[in-house]
Parts: C-alpha cells; sequence; structure tokens
C-alpha cells in the first residue's frame, strides 16, 4: 500500500479572481473584496478519484486535510498533524516533518509558489513531492496541471521521477507590474508526460521582440474596429498595448476600447461591471511560457462568467513562434468542465503578422470527463 502525506493551503489562491496576483499577505484584503476559498474543492476533486485505489493518506486535521478526506469519503486515511487558529507556513513544515516521520513515500500539497516554497524547505531536495494547483500563479515546475492530473500521476505505477524548478517570485514586485523571480529550489517530483507542468521561462532575444512586434502590429489593426478589448498579462500584450499607445498594466488584464484605456488591473467584478455597459467584447491573451496555460494561471480574473459573457469565439490567443517552439500543448482551465469544452481539442495562435499556428489544446473535460 502506498502511504501519501497530503495537505491544503487553505487560504491558497484567494487572491486569483479578486486581482491581487497572489495570496501572500494579503488573506484579510482577498476576503474583504469577496474572495471564496478554492482549494479544498481542488483537493476534494484529486481524492475523490484516489478512492479504493489502494493509498493510504497522512493528513492534517481541520482545512488543512481532514475536511477534504470526509467530503471525498477517503479510507484509510490517519490524521498526524494537529494545528490550532489560523493555519501558517509553519504548520506546512511542522505537518510535512510528520509525514515524513510516519513513513509516507511522497508529500501532496494543495496550493501555489507560496505553499510549494514551504514543502519543500521541509523536505529537502531529495524527497518527492507533488503540488494540486490551488494558488494564483504558480510558475514551479512541481505541479500536475488539473487536480484530475495529480489523481493520475498519484496512481500510476511505477512512478517515475523528474528534477523540477521551484519558483520564487517577489509577490510585491508582481503586484507592481514587475517580474522577479529567481530558483528557489530543485525538487524530485513524480510525473507523466503532458500532465506534470514546467516551470515559466522568459524568452527574451531579438527574433522574440521583433515577433512581439508584428503580433503587436496585426492586433493592432483588429483591435481598431473599436470592440471592447480586454488585454492580459504579459509582455506580448503589453507590446500591443505599446503599438496603440497605451498605458497597460504589465501584469494584469486592462480594458481598451477606441484607442484607449476604459479599465486598469482589473478583477473578475470590474471586468462584469465593464461588460455589462459597454456590450461585445473581446479577450487577448499571451500563454505562460513553457508551462503552457492560456487560461487557469495567473489569468483567474477570467472567470467563466466572464468567459461566457465575452464567449468562446472571441478569446484570441497570441505568442512568438520560439515561445511555441517551447510549448508543445497548450491548456484551459475554466474551472467549468462544461464550458472548457467548448474550446474542442485544438486552438489557433496568433503568431507574426497574419500568421498563426494551430496548436493541441487540453482541457479538464476531453479529458477527464
Amino acid at each position: 500500500m502506498r502511504t501519501i502525506g497530503f495537505l491544503i493551503n487553505p487560504f491558497a489562491g484567494l487572491g486569483g479572481r479578486v486581482g491581487l496576483k497572489g495570496t501572500d499577505g494579503q488573506v484579510e484584503t482577498a476576503i474583504k473584496k469577496g474572495a471564496v476559498p478554492e482549494s479544498q474543492n481542488k483537493a476534494i476533486a484529486t481524492l475523490r478519484l484516489l478512492r479504493n485505489t489502494g493509498v493510504r493518506f497522512l493528513t492534517c486535521s481541520g482545512d488543512m486535510g481532514e475536511k477534504a478526506m470526509l467530503s471525498a469519503a477517503i479510507e484509510p486515511y490517519s490524521v498526524v498533524y494537529h494545528y490550532s487558529g489560523t493555519s501558517t507556513a509553519t504548520d506546512t513544515g511542522r505537518a510535512c516533518r510528520e509525514f515524513m516521520a510516519a513513513g509516507a513515500e511522497l508529500i501532496v500539497f494543495t496550493g501555489g509558489d507560496g505553499t510549494a516554497r514551504d514543502v519543500y524547505d521541509a523536505t529537502g531536495p531529495d524527497f518527492p513531492i507533488l503540488g494540486i494547483p490551488a494558488g494564483v500563479k504558480m510558475f514551479s515546475g512541481v505541479f500536475a496541471i488539473t487536480p484530475e492530473a495529480a489523481a493520475e500521476i498519484i496512481d500510476t505505477a511505477p512512478m517515475k521521477f523528474r528534477e523540477a524548478e521551484i519558483a520564487d517570485v517577489d509577490e510585491d514586485a508582481y503586484r507592481r507590474g514587475e517580474f522577479h523571480t529567481r530558483i528557489y529550489g530543485i525538487a524530485k517530483v513524480p510525473y507523466v508526460p503532458d500532465i506534470s507542468q514546467g516551470t515559466k521561462q522568459v524568452f527574451e532575444t531579438g527574433d522574440e521582440e521583433r515577433a512581439k512586434k508584428e503580433i503587436a502590429q496585426f492586433l493592432a489593426e483588429v483591435m481598431a474596429d473599436g470592440l471592447l478589448t480586454f488585454l492580459g498579462p504579459g509582455t506580448t500584450t503589453a507590446t500591443i498595448a505599446r503599438v496603440l499607445g497605451v498605458d497597460k498594466t504589465l501584469l494584469g488584464f486592462d480594458a481598451v476600447q477606441g484607442g484607449r484605456l476604459v479599465g486598469k488591473d482589473l478583477d473578475e467584478a470590474g471586468i462584469l461591471a465593464i461588460l455589462k455597459k459597454d456590450g461585445p467584447a473581446r479577450i487577448i491573451v499571451s500563454p505562460i511560457g513553457a508551462q503552457g496555460f492560456v487560461i487557469g494561471r495567473g489569468t483567474q480574473v477570467i472567470s467563466p462568467r466572464v468567459i461566457r459573457k465575452v464567449g468562446v469565439g472571441n478569446l484570441i490567443v497570441a505568442a512568438t513562434p520560439a515561445k511555441l517552439a517551447n510549448t508543445p500543448m497548450l491548456y484551459i482551465d475554466t474551472g467549468d468542465p462544461d464550458l472548457d469544452a467548448r474550446f474542442g481539442d485544438s486552438i489557433a495562435v496568433i503568431s507574426g503578422y497574419r500568421m498563426a499556428q494551430r496548436k493541441k489544446l487540453f482541457t479538464f473535460s476531453s479529458n477527464y470527463h
């Protein structure tokens, strides 16, 4: 019987839809803005697929694990770490050490990059860990692409392992529109090709910049029709804004119409408010380099409600040829399997001036439902 330590960061991902670009140090702010915890549901989605698979779980009390075990009707499980009050990074570290002492072969955690760093601090580079994605950004390579994919990796025998980078992102700088990252550590991670996440990559060659300008020129012409457009985060969309003469938020969603900025660094509520007033719209996004997420990583403000109002057909994806060459597959994870299914199994990506490539698309629905 395989023994797995399982923990949840109850606050992971709170900042996503309310536009905080992360939850570290922002829990109270996120809750005041109406954020709803999602990490429990993502943990339960994984656990339900692991019932009757011969896995013995070691977990924590309350919201850090036991509640999810009960909701998913998991047997057997043992609570080996108890905490009181509000869980902290210290609890995460202590729980991991208890898991290892109790014979865990793998630690599975539900959270984001911050949780990954806390787990790694306790386990070190040689003990295997796996993340169920529930944070806002998740630039590290220790995550499965979806909760369902995590279940498949856990249930695969024999397990294959690889080394994966854990990213340390300066969240304060990130909220200011600056992207500063470093490699925090190299972890041992179980994986299955196509459903294990890569680490975000940044491409900055001369050809890359030229390609961004060509994409920007073409999409600026498209936007000349005056249709309300939401520009997503990243340097590709920032180049579009520069061509338009608009001061864009590098790591947020801005609204542009008629060549002028009509909304800046918007959260889900802000986008919905503009959509209510302005009718038809489009969304332009660029996938995270190497990871390939179009929707689902750092774009949680584009919620199922937003996509339904805009329309699946009005999502435009743009990426340079270099980024696409290093991204074998694109991913859609809206959080709604029925909506995911409407995107199909491939998507066109603008990759130059009046040029596009069609890329294979991986969604919740097409692979797990």
